[in-house]
This record gives structure tokens, sequence and C-alpha cells, in this order.
């Protein structure tokens, strides 16, 4: 049997930012409470990502909220993942999205949400938001709910 932890590579050693989009950075534990409903939360204050037209940066929080299933993503690859969109040029949109896909792909959460609140640029502040409810069960009822519900 493995320790738990053991597959945890970025913990304790010097960190190595990337300096382009990097999913590759990401690693999950296990869940060790599958049975039961709860949120996980992240606020990441500082992202910043590139205009993919003009190259200047765009800075916002993301806010990533989910319902674990059997993997969770570990807060440190979270964080070196996110940073790496500093030097990636992509709209408020595709960031958004960018990171939703990664996350399901990672873990196959049972629920989970991306929004952006990205800072005003040319007078004008953007606020995506993307969902996802596994197929099939009621997350995926809750997620077109929420989504409906935004404002």
């Amino acid at each position: 049997m493995t320790e738990p932890n053991e597959r945890l590579t970025l913990l304790g050693h010097k960190t190595d930012y990337k300096h382009d989009y990097a999913p590759e950075v990401l690693e999950t534990f296990e869940n060790k409470h599958p049975e039961r409903d709860y949120r996980v939360r992240f606020n990441c204050p500082e992202f910043t990502a590139l205009c993919p037209i003009t190259g200047q940066p765009d800075f916002a929080e993301i806010r990533i909220c989910y319902i674990p299933d059997k993997r969770m993503v570990e807060s440190k690859s979270l964080k070196l993942y996110l940073f790496s969109f500093r030097g990636h040029g992509a709209f408020h949109e595709d960031c958004v999205n960018i990171i939703l896909d990664d996350l399901i792909r990672l873990m196959d959460p049972k629920y989970i949400e991306v929004t952006g609140i990205f800072n005003p640029r040319g007078g004008i502040s953007i606020y995506p938001y993307a969902n996802y409810g596994r197929p099939g069960t009621k997350y995926a009822a809750m997620a077109e709910r929420r989504l409906m519900e935004r404002e």
C-alpha cells in the first residue's frame, strides 16, 4: 500500500514556476469522504493572463468551487497551474472554460463551477462563469439551475 501523499511531488520542494499554460502540473489526492457531498472553494485573487490580441496583462480573481468525488486537486499544484496563465494569451471567457475543462479531466468531480472576476480594462469588467454537473445525476440539474440563476 502506498502512502497517501506519495504521489504528490510539489509539496516540500523548491517551486518551479512555469512560464506558459501548464496543465501537467496539476496533481490530485484521494478524497477521504466521497460518500458525503461537501464543497471545496479556492480563491485566486492574483490571477493574470495575457490578452491574445494585444499581449497586455489582464488581472482577475478566479473562484473555483466543487463537490469532489474520489479525487481532489492539490492546492499547491492548482496555484502553479493558475500562475502558468501569466504568460498565456487567452480571452477571459476562454480562461474560465479552460480551467473548468482541465479540472473536470483531472478530478471527475460531481459538480464544479469557475468564475472569473476580471478587472476593468477599457472601462468594461467581464465576469465569465462556467459550470458542470455530472450527466445523469442531480448535479447536472444543479448545474443547469445555477447557470440560469446567475446574474
